[in-house]
């Protein structure tokens, strides 16, 4: 019997439960999975406690991604590159950290639009956060090459720095890259900006896309942002973001159990709940 968790604060309405739930009944693993919120103030106190628990693994949400690493006995490559950790896997009282973020989001991907997923391909990120450094980190295990726009080229700048070298593209504003967003098969959007309740706002203008295009965004609330909508408008293929979240759950899933679920089922269901 499986013993999981989430930890983060505020947890809300978190769907980890119920996605977790889901991939227990589909792969025949009986196990229970609780939301765990922890006081920031008394963080190393409440983990101490923590371990004392008989978890096999546990997730990590905000504000906790970096905050949990010095806790670690052990950490995925991925992760420490990142410098986050999403994912805790305990074995015989010992914690090591993954994050499943990138390799989540590209998985989402491929499971719709494979064709993408090309050395061909121009990729553009629009952001460069946690999420876009999970992202690109993926996208350079592919031997893509990837540019970065983002309101300050300082940080666009310094993850592009930190990308092996074959990945290494071009830093743009977002003026730039609202001009040339024509040159681009994929387009990744991963900042805050869209979300609700700000629903009407879009990170960049949407003039021209290349036909074929792929315009991805990972807000998922709303479910179809207007990012989302004005590249459809223009012809884009749209990727939304609650995929992301459920192929890195998917992913956080199979590292505590050693089995393989499928995600693609649990879409419309998914749907509904995040539209209440």
């Amino acid at each position: 019997m499986l013993r999981l968790g989430l930890i983060g604060s505020p947890l809300g309405h978190s769907l980890s439960p119920w996605l977790h739930e889901k991939f227990m009944e589909q792969s025949g693993v009986s196990g229970q999975y609780e939301l765990m919120e922890l006081d920031p103030e008394n963080f190393e106190r409440e983990i101490e406690l923590m371990k004392q628990k008989d978890l096999d693994g546990f997730n990590i949400t905000v504000p906790f991604k970096r905050e949990i690493i010095p806790y670690l006995d052990d950490i995925d490559e991925r992760a420490s590159y990142l410098g986050a950790v999403n994912t805790v896997v305990v074995q015989n009282g010992r914690w090591k950290g993954f994050n499943t973020d990138g390799a989540g989001y590209l998985e989402s991907v491929r499971s719709i639009y494979p064709e993408v997923i090309s050395e061909s391909s121009r990729v553009l990120i629009i952001g460069s956060g946690g999420a876009a450094r999970g992202i690109a980190f993926a996208l350079s295990e592919l031997n893509l090459t990837i540019d970065i726009a983002n309101r300050t080229s300082g940080k666009a700048l310094e993850l592009i720095d930190d990308l092996p070298a074959k990945s290494r593209g071009g830093s743009l504003s977002l003026n730039e890259a609202a001009e040339s967003l024509d040159d681009y098969d994929w387009v990744i959007q991963t900042t805050s900006v869209g979300m609700s309740p700000n629903e009407g706002i879009i990170p960049l203008e949407i003039r021209k896309i290349k036909e074929g295009a792929v315009f991805s965004d990972i807000v998922y609330k709303p479910l179809k942002t207007q990012f989302l909508k004005e590249a459809e408008g223009k012809g884009a293929h749209i990727h939304y973001g609650h995929l992301m979240l459920l192929y890195q759950a998917a992913y956080a899933f199979e590292l505590w159990s050693d089995k393989k679920v499928e995600p693609l089922g649990l879409i419309n269901e998914m749907e509904m709940k995040l539209e209440g």
